[in-house]
């Protein structure tokens, strides 16, 4: 005689602090937020056995977030208060979680109704888990479910060590080898879900690596060694993922909430008590412009987030000069007062002197007098950390001649390359560069623009190597900066770049709109 039990097993990854759907630059509705998914949630719970988990980057990264950790940190916090009411089974903890101290994340899960588990984040003095339990065991309708947390153990190149003191990062893969093995001899589970913070370092398809071999990321990894694991969920890297590898159900729900991940598990129980039968098919459910914020959730946080709202527009700095962007295209043929900003808070927070960064879109407005949270938001759009790499000077002009691409001459002056507007617009693609002195002259061939190319005022040499800043994103070699790719990591910095902005402005209260004038582009 047999018993089929179907079990959802919903996830959420790398929310970010993203509750209301807006991203905090204008009034218009987003298709993401933890408001949305619990609609989702609560239709799901109605229609049978869920089980809920969050696979960590939890409580940092909005303004919401940022809003709370420096203004209301005493107060409960604002994702907790969402997830205890929706009643969330557990949470792992993401590298994300350490950036507004330890005091502040232990208040964090002091208030939650539910574990945080990660089995590999120790503490030095004992060699304890160093957060809550390493495991959680849910019966649901007569099935066992265990899941195991783990947490990437790269946290200590990217965080501050004040931050981290006292802690030990015990490598994922080996520490989830020893507790699948450990689980399942101790809690002999029906179902085992190992829920990684941490991303898939291989092609699911091909195998081939897809970035350096760091150990940042191990989930190819795991599904080709961890013995007895059902479902792995994933995070980290904000990517949407449902699939199946090495027999292994795998699932990873992007990010801020623009999908909810899900695994529907039927199991077929014996009741002579054999070893039940597992089938389960993961699925992602993208948020649509269809799906509706649930109001309950919404009026939960409702004041802090009009708090949130308020202060956005309270002016943290003042910038005497002109900071504005009003010519998008004559911003990127000579050095701006906005763009060099933007190069010196990278260079002073990655303690290096030479620096790229991109003006994202046409739609930028730069800063005016008085600099609000919401211009910083509405200036660097996208959720960049910084990392520093260490180059060659052959890596630098290489990526001068490929930023030099954005450009064409057409009917006798510079214009924007087609091949960066369609089919859609990558301006983004387009660096310029802080601490070294260039020219690209435009009429030249493709591959030979960079007609200046000095490093405090002397020839850059192509054979020695450098530190430079940028966002995370091109430190990886995207947007065809193929130079770039597998070059060693000297420091990353794992704060978005709209907090370091903003945490600068605060810390100086007036900016100087400064340009030094290193770098033209000519015809």
């Amino acid at each position: 005689m047999e018993k089929e039990t179907t079990i959802h097993l919903l996830v959420t990854s790398d929310l970010h602090g993203y509750i209301y759907p807006t991203n905090y630059r204008d009034k218009e509705e987003q298709n993401f937020g933890l408001a949305k998914i619990a609609t989702i949630i609560k239709e799901k719970r109605k229609k049978g056995n869920v089980l809920l988990l969050d696979n960590g980057d939890l409580i940092q990264g909005s303004p919401l977030t940022y809003y709370h950790a420096k203004n209301r940190p005493d107060s409960e916090n604002p994702m907790i208060q969402v997830m205890n009411d929706l009643q969330y089974d557990a949470c792992v903890l993401g590298n994300h979680e350490f950036n507004y101290g330890r005091s502040y994340l232990q208040k964090a899960i002091d208030q939650s109704a539910f574990p945080w588990l990660s089995a590999n984040i120790l503490k030095q003095t004992t060699g304890e888990p160093a957060f809550g339990t390493p495991y959680l065991v849910k019966v649901l309708d007569g099935v066992k479910i265990a899941v195991l947390g783990i947490t990437t153990h790269f946290i200590p190149n990217w965080e501050e060590p004040r931050n981290i003191e006292g802690l030990v990062f015990k490598d994922a893969l080996q520490t989830a080898k020893l507790w699948v093995s450990d689980i399942r001899q101790k809690e002999k589970p029906d179902v085992m879900i190992v829920s990684y913070h941490g991303g898939f370092e291989r092609d699911l398809q091909t195998g081939e690596p897809i970035e350096q071999l760091t150990g940042e990321n191990q989930a190819y990894q795991m599904c080709q060694e961890l013995e007895g694991v059902d479902i792995l969920i994933t995070g980290h890297q904000h990517r949407p993922l449902a699939d199946k590898l090495n027999g292994i159900t795998i699932i990873q729900p992007s990010h801020l909430g623009q999908f909810l991940g899900e695994v529907t598990m039927k199991v077929r129980q014996k009741v002579n008590g054999n070893s039940p039968a597992i089938v389960s098919h993961s699925n992602l459910i993208k948020i649509d412009e269809k799906m509706e914020a649930n109001q309950d959730v919404l009026a939960l946080i409702s004041d802090i987030e009009q708090e949130t709202q308020k202060w956005l527009d309270q002016p943290i700095g003042t910038v005497i000069g002109d900071m504005t962007v009003s010519d998008p295209l004559k911003n990127r043929l000579q050095d701006n007062p906005f763009i060099e900003f933007i190069n010196k808070v990278q260079m002073e927070t990655a303690k290096v002197d030479i620096s790229a960064t991109a003006l994202f879109n046409n739609d930028l407005p730069g800063f005016k007098q008085h600099v609000t949270m919401r211009d910083i938001v509405s200036n660097y759009i996208y959720p960049n950390t910084l990392t520093v790499i260490r180059i060659s000077g052959q890596d630098i002009k290489d990526a001068l001649e490929q930023s030099a691409k954005y450009f064409t001459v057409q009917n006798g002056t510079i214009s924007v390359n087609p091949a960066f507007l369609y089919p859609k617009p990558q301006h983004y693609n387009y660096d310029m560069w802080e601490g070294i002195e260039y020219e690209l002259k435009i009429s030249n061939p493709v591959g030979q623009r960079v007609v200046k190319l000095n490093y405090h005022g002397s020839p850059l040499e192509l054979d020695k190597e450098y530190d430079v800043v940028m966002n995370s994103y091109r430190a990886g070699g995207t947007g065809n900066f193929d130079m770039f790719k597998e070059k060693p990591i000297v420091k990353n910095i794992p704060i978005d770049m709209t907090e370091l902005i903003a945490n600068y402005i605060l810390e100086h209260k007036t900016i100087i709109a400064a340009c030094n004038h290193n770098w033209r582009v000519v015809l």
